[in-house]
């Protein structure tokens, strides 16, 4: 699971406020990735409540040329386990389960069941082997499946370990829990996503997926390749259920977050539960820094669609960000967003610019840890694998692309590394950071 990354000068940002965000520079951002072919996406952001931004780029449809609007459904992915265990937690809340509740007392066919709680199912800490990682999904995964088949997959996979003894991200938990909620209403899962959450929202976009209808606004997703947007097989529906066959537009997910955590469907003590973090996980949702700031929520991903969502609690403030093709990192287009939001130092990238590649036994001599006379951190230049990463004193390692034999780049933050020297004789011994209009010297140790 991907975070948004801090930046190496997040070290001086204290108070990041988003009052009068630049709307105009955002829509720049996205407008130069849409032209580029770096990305098909939606984008929203709800404050207090209410949407104050959005903003489509590319096509719901690459053959017919169909425009994506604010209103096109995306396949959300993974974010449908926010939505199930929101359900979980209502079913709690009613006295109808408990965290406590044994996965036996619906399923004993599954290994272990009699130890395996509610409870380590949204915390993907049952051990159960999740059903998306073996190598014959691929085999399937475009065909209808009925629930007894599903149950049959799960059951023959087995375990990984014994419940609760560590953390694993399940698939297989996810689609336990949504049968779960099938079992104990008596109605489908659509229909309890239709009556509990999108009913008390207002959301009228936000359904159990079927088949992709295009007529209806339904995005398809695609893969770009050297000849431009190419189609990807999609996934049956009946096969992620609850662990991830909601569509949704983007706007409507951030307002189901901002829902959710200012507790409009589910007890405050609920809630709680739901938030308690253990290994970067809670029961159905997530944590991800951004600098100082910490946002509640889920990411996902199914075929050629990816998103992102986050609830930043200290500012009320929600966004979510769906894609049905992405030639760009999507956490990096999140940093970018989250920067212009918060007012942070970013340059949109040159996307024109293509990173070359550099030999590896050339990129072994760029590392080492630097130090500036500037700046009260150091930075590690760090070859892993084939890539070349820097990680400023407390920070995430970032990944640098080569440009030049002297200059690198992090695009997403504008980060821009020069080594001294001409091209065919670099100095490794020093470089300068660029980065929000400043330039800061940097000798090896």
């Amino acid at each position: 699971m991907k975070k948004f990354l801090g930046l190496f000068l997040s070290v001086f940002v204290f108070n990041l406020s988003a009052q009068g965000f630049d709307s105009a520079k955002l829509d720049k951002y996205l407008n130069a990735l849409e032209a580029n072919n770096k990305a098909m996406l939606s984008l929203s952001i709800v404050e207090h409540g209410k949407t104050v931004y959005q903003h489509a780029i590319g096509f719901a449809d690459v053959a017919s040329q169909q425009q994506a609007d604010k209103n096109t459904q995306y396949r959300i992915g993974s974010i449908t386990k926010v939505f199930t265990a929101t359900m979980i937690f209502q079913l709690i809340d009613e006295g109808k389960l408990t965290l406590d509740t044994k996965l036996s007392t619906f399923f004993p066919q599954i290994k272990n069941a009699d130890d395996i709680s509610i409870s380590m199912l949204l915390s993907h800490r049952s051990g159960i082997q999740n059903f998306t990682d073996a190598p014959d999904y691929q085999l399937y995964m475009t065909q209808p499946k009925t629930r007894a088949e599903m149950l049959n997959i799960i059951k023959r996979q087995g375990s990984d370990f014994a419940p609760d003894s560590q953390y694993k991200y399940s698939n297989s938990g996810y689609l336990l829990l949504g049968y779960i909620i099938e079992d104990i209403t008596q109605s489908s899962y659509a229909s309890q996503l239709l009556k509990r959450i999108c009913a008390k929202l207002d959301l009228t976009r936000t359904m159990y997926g079927e088949q992709i209808d295009v007529q209806n606004n339904q995005a398809k997703s695609y893969t770009y390749q050297a000849s431009g947007w190419s189609e990807r097989p999609s996934t049956d529906m009946s096969i992620p259920a609850g662990a991830g066959a909601i569509i949704s537009t983007p706007t409507e997910v951030a307002t189901f977050l901002y829902g959710l955590l200012t507790g409009k469907l589910i007890s405050a003590e609920s809630l709680t539960k739901m938030k308690e973090i253990n290994q970067g996980v809670g029961r159905g949702l997530m944590t991800f820094p951004f600098y100082n700031k910490m946002a509640y929520g889920h990411n996902g991903g199914i075929d050629g669609f990816v998103s992102q969502s986050g609830y930043f609690e200290a500012d009320d403030v929600a966004l979510a960000m769906t894609a049905n093709g992405s030639n760009y990192p999507l956490n990096d287009i999140t940093i970018g967003v989250l920067s212009i939001y918060y007012g942070l130092p970013f340059d949109i990238p040159d996307l024109t610019r293509t990173a070359i590649q550099l030999p590896k036994e050339q990129l072994v001599k760029y590392q080492g840890v630097f130090a500036s006379k500037q700046l009260p951190l150091k930075i590690t230049l760090k070859l892993n694998g084939e890539q070349l990463t820097a990680q400023a004193t407390g920070q995430n390692a970032l990944p640098l692309s080569p440009f030049s034999s002297t200059e690198f780049r992090f695009d997403p933050a504008g980060i821009v590394i020069v080594f001294d020297g001409e091209t065919d004789k670099v100095d490794y011994s020093s470089f300068q950071l660029k980065q929000g209009g400043g330039n800061y010297r940097f000798e090896r140790e």
